[in-house]
């Protein structure tokens, strides 16, 4: 995914859910921070984003404009409509949030994770896969 893709999907993403603020919290994130990022950090054709004053509503970004959607068959990627609890973050990322805005977003802002919370959050997803907690209660 490139920058202006992401964008396209923030802008997507706000008139969707009629919120112009918008939060990446998915790989893509990178994209905030570093526009250019190596081809190696840009292979994903999906960007994990949530409306900011509107978590409840990212299941309409998901219908929208997510996988397997008209969107993604015109376009070639997609937005998954996550909410704020899917990442695991460190205290104060909120303050950390690289905007993204311009043209490509028109008035919807984009807040994408700063790259050191992207890594945190990334690694933490790796690691819960192992560290699933038990299917009963221990004793």
């Amino acid at each position: 995914m490139t920058r202006s893709q992401l964008e396209h999907l923030i802008r997507a993403a706000g008139t969707i859910a009629d919120d112009d603020d918008i939060v990446v919290i998915g790989s893509q994130a990178i994209l905030g921070q570093f526009p250019r990022a190596p081809e190696e950090f840009l292979v994903s054709r999906e960007a994990d984003l949530y409306p900011r004053n509107h978590p409840d509503r990212a299941d309409l970004i998901d219908g929208s404009i997510g996988e397997a959607s008209p969107f993604e068959r015109t376009y070639g990627y997609y937005a998954h409509g996550v909410g704020p609890e899917t990442a695991i973050l460190p205290d104060g990322w909120q303050t950390r949030l690289i905007p993204i805005a311009g043209p490509n977003t028109r008035s919807v802002r984009g807040w994408c994770l700063e790259i050191h919370d992207l890594a945190i959050a990334l690694l933490a997803a790796r690691l819960s896969r192992f560290f699933d907690p038990p299917p009963h209660p221990v004793r």
